[in-house]
């Protein structure tokens, strides 16, 4: 998606006609395994659970008048609509309650979504707390490569947010989708605990120069990891095609059947909407979702390795770092830890490994820091510290911002190529 430089069925069609005058102007690769749906893909009971389409402007979006894009929504299976509410630090009136009201009058979940850089994320988590203030009913962050490295910034806007719009407010992560091109990320910090409930992975098929089928297979096979409902974010822009089109719909039941969602309503075509209202006759036949995770051994680097780490800590592997280096420190914990759980002892962090670890809620350094504290309860906080971010035992001890070894890793790629 796109920040400052680049990037329902059941509507209530009584009221068009009362709001058709009302306007709304913006502001200044893996194996397949077994049949059944993916971990991770169950359907939530959220507004993440409707069909939905993205607003970049709402006035280039039907004219910005609330009764067109209601009725267009209504035709083409929208439930759920995401509008932009801010870039950075700077909230968007675009996103407005009067706006919000005239579309949940006419049956539309109203989702807010800000773009985030990490310079500034208090100022950011100020933005999504107005945005929820104004009546939205999810917030999606669409954090990409400026926050690549950025664990204490990452850490600090999530732990604001939740200050503002509570623990049980619904959250999206929408972001990469192709976590391994991407080691310096902090997936683990944004979709950890007191993060990020759900993962909308920018799966823009077409300008990432690939098949429908690739792209769910890679994005599913890194973002089952994070133990988040996932919810496929497909594009509308640069005409992709009916049949392409489709065919994700059809792939997104195959995987589980949560809804996607689209980018963007400006840049929608007429085939496109009418794609997106069609019948698509239900999952891919005969295809085997990828239900497998990736393999982690010596050597491999990054926010897996993180992700690993944390949960090796919270399994009692007191020892290991959490560095995003899976050196010989970690390839003893796991074969520690594959031995207490009466695995196979290879050292390696394999599906049977995974599964096991995954049990755990992992345990997260407190990349931010934190002030020195009177009178507190002391934590050991060796190999980076243990203490949750949300709370719970801390220093005495003031401890500086810090961040992994694997956050200067620079990304293997980018999914959409950058212009020069």
């Amino acid at each position: 998606m796109r920040g400052r430089s680049t990037f329902g069925k059941g509507i209530r069609r009584a009221f068009l006609a009362v709001l058709l005058a009302i306007p709304f102007a913006m502001p200044a690769m893996a194996s397949a395994g077994a049949s059944g749906p993916p971990e991770g893909s169950a359907q939530s009971g959220s507004p993440f659970d409707r069909q939905g389409m993205w607003v970049w402007y709402v006035s280039r979006s039907d004219g910005g008048e609330a009764a067109r894009m209601i009725a267009r929504a209504d035709r083409a299976g929208i439930g759920t609509v995401y509008i932009k509410a801010g870039d950075g630090g700077a909230r968007w009136s675009q996103f407005s309650s009067s706006l919000v009201e005239a579309l949940h009058a006419g049956g539309l979940d109203v989702c807010a979504w800000q773009y985030v850089y990490g310079t500034r994320p208090l100022a950011e988590a100020r933005v999504g707390g107005a945005a929820v203030r104004h009546g939205a009913d999810c917030l999606a962050i669409d954090a990409e490569s400026s926050y690549e490295g950025r664990y204490a910034a990452a850490e600090r806007y999530v732990r604001a947010l939740r200050a503002r719009i509570g623990e049980s407010f619904p959250v999206s992560l929408a972001g990469f989708p192709y976590v391994d091109y991407h080691p310096a990320f902090p997936y683990s910090v944004f979709l950890g605990p007191g993060g990020a409930d759900y993962v909308q992975p920018q799966m823009y098929w077409k300008a990432i120069g690939t098949s429908v089928r690739a792209v769910y297979e890679h994005t599913y096979l890194f973002n089952r990891l994070w133990g988040r409902p996932i919810y496929p974010l497909g594009q509308t822009w640069e005409r992709p095609g009916r049949r392409s089109i489709l065919r994700f719909r059809r792939f997104a039941q195959s995987y589980g059947g949560a809804p996607p969602s689209w980018w963007d309503w400006q840049e929608t075509a007429p085939a496109g909407w009418r794609a997106l209202g069609a019948s698509v006759g239900g999952p891919i036949a005969g295809y085997l979702p990828v239900v497998s995770r990736p393999v982690l051994k010596r050597h491999s680097r990054g926010d897996l390795v993180v992700w690993a780490q944390e949960h090796l800590r919270a399994a009692g592997q007191a020892t290991v770092p959490v560095n995003g280096a899976f050196d010989r420190a970690t390839y003893e914990g796991v074969a520690a830890f594959q031995g207490a759980s009466g695995l196979p002892v290879d050292g390696t962090i394999g599906e049977a490994t995974w599964q096991a670890l995954l049990a755990y809620e992992p345990l997260s350094p407190r990349w931010a820091g934190s002030r020195a504290r009177r009178g507190g309860a002391a934590a050991s906080r060796g190999g980076g510290g243990t203490a949750g971010r949300m709370g719970g035992a801390t220093d005495e001890r003031a401890v500086p911002p810090h961040r992994p070894l694997s956050a200067s890793l620079p990304a293997r790629a980018y999914e959409i190529p950058r212009r020069p």
